[in-house]
C-alpha cells in the first residue's frame, strides 16, 4: 500500500474503483431499486422517503460529518483520499444515471451490481482509501476487529439497509434482491483486497532435505526452516522442511523437490498474509 501512495497510483485506483462502483449503482441497482448497502443505499432509501434530491448529493451531505471522524482517527492521507473517492463517486453516480440502459431483471441487476460495486470499493481499499460514508466506518471497525476481513464487516454493517429497504419500497422481494447484491459485494471485496495476498506453505519431508533446504534458497530464493520430527512407526529421527512461496514458484518447487528425491513427501497449504523478507511488511493500515 505504501508503495501506491508514493508512486501516486492510489490517485488512478482511486478513479477506476469509484468509476467500477458508480456503473454498478446506476446502471444495474438504482433501476431496480436496490443498492449495495452503505450511505448510497441509504440515501435511496431516504429518496424514496422525501420524494426529493438525487442520491449522489444526499450522499455527500451525509458523508460530511463521517469525513471529520475518520480524518481523526484514521489519519490526513486518509481523509483526503477518501475525500476524492466519496465526491467522484457521489457525482459519476448522478452522471451514469442519465445513461440509457436497458432495464434488466432484478437478479441480474442484483448480481452484475454486486459484482461492479465490490470490484470497485475492493480497488479503492486497495489505494488505501475509500469512498467515504459506511466505508470510513468500516475502517474503523477493522481497526478493532482486525481478524475479521474487511469485506464481512461490509456485509454485517449493510444488512441494516437491506431490511429499511424493504421496509421503505414495501417489498420483501427487492430487499431479498438488495441482500443477494450486499453478499456478493463483500465476497468481491474481499477477493480484491486479499487477491495477492496468497501465498503456499509446503512441508517437505525426504532424507535429502539439507540439499533441498539449499536449493530452495538457490534457485527460489527462498528461506527454509528445519523442524526436528520423528517418525510414528520408525521412531527415527528426521527433519521436516517448512518454505513460504509465492503462488507462481509452487509448479518450481514441486519440481525442485522431486528432483532431488522423487519419493519426497509433500504437503501445500495456503497462506494468507505472509510477512517477512521477500514477503509483505505489517503496517497498522493493513486491510
Amino acid at each position: 500500500m505504501e508503495r501506491i501512495w508514493k508512486s501516486g497510483g492510489w490517485i488512478f485506483s482511486t478513479l477506476a474503483g469509484s468509476v467500477l462502483f458508480a456503473l454498478g449503482f446506476a446502471l444495474f441497482l438504482a433501476p431496480n431499486d436496490l443498492n449495495s448497502g452503505g450511505i448510497s443505499g441509504l440515501s435511496m432509501v431516504i429518496v424514496e422517503l422525501l420524494r426529493f434530491g438525487s442520491v449522489g448529493t444526499l450522499s455527500i451531505v451525509i458523508n460530511l460529518p463521517l469525513f471529520l471522524l475518520g480524518g481523526l482517527k484514521i489519519g490526513r492521507r486518509f481523509f483526503f483520499g477518501s475525500l476524492l473517492g466519496m465526491v467522484l463517486s457521489s457525482l459519476l453516480i448522478d452522471a451514469f444515471s442519465f445513461i440509457v440502459f436497458p432495464v434488466t431483471e432484478p437478479l441480474i441487476g442484483a448480481l452484475y451490481g454486486g459484482v461492479l460495486c465490490g470490484l470497485g470499493l475492493g480497488v479503492v481499499f486497495v489505494a488505501g482509501t475509500s469512498t467515504g460514508g459506511s466505508d470510513i466506518l468500516v475502517r474503523l471497525l477493522k481497526l478493532k476487529y482486525r481478524n475479521v476481513p474487511i469485506g464481512q464487516i461490509t456485509m454485517c454493517f449493510d444488512a441494516v439497509v437491506v431490511v429499511l429497504t424493504g421496509l421503505v419500497f414495501r417489498d420483501v422481494t427487492k430487499a431479498l434482491y438488495t441482500g443477494v447484491t450486499v453478499f456478493i459485494c463483500g465476497k468481491v471485496i474481499d477477493a480484491v483486497v486479499y487477491r495477492f495476498d496468497y501465498s503456499k506453505v509446503a512441508l517437505i519431508i525426504s532424507g535429502e532435505h539439507e540439499r533441498i533446504a539449499r536449493q530452495i534458497g538457490v534457485k527460489l530464493d527462498r528461506g527454509a526452516t528445519f523442524l526436528h520430527g520423528e517418525g510414528s512407526y520408525s521412531g527415527q529421527q528426521t527433519k521436516v522442511i517448512l518454505t513460504a512461496v509465492k503462488k507462481q514458484q509452487l509448479a518450481e518447487l514441486k519440481e525442485l523437490v522431486t528432483g532431488i528425491d522423487p519419493n519426497a513427501f509433500i504437503i501445500v497449504q495456503e497462506a494468507h498474509q505472509v510477512m517477512g523478507e521477500g514477503f509483505s511488511r505489517y503496517s497498522r493500515d493493513s486491510l
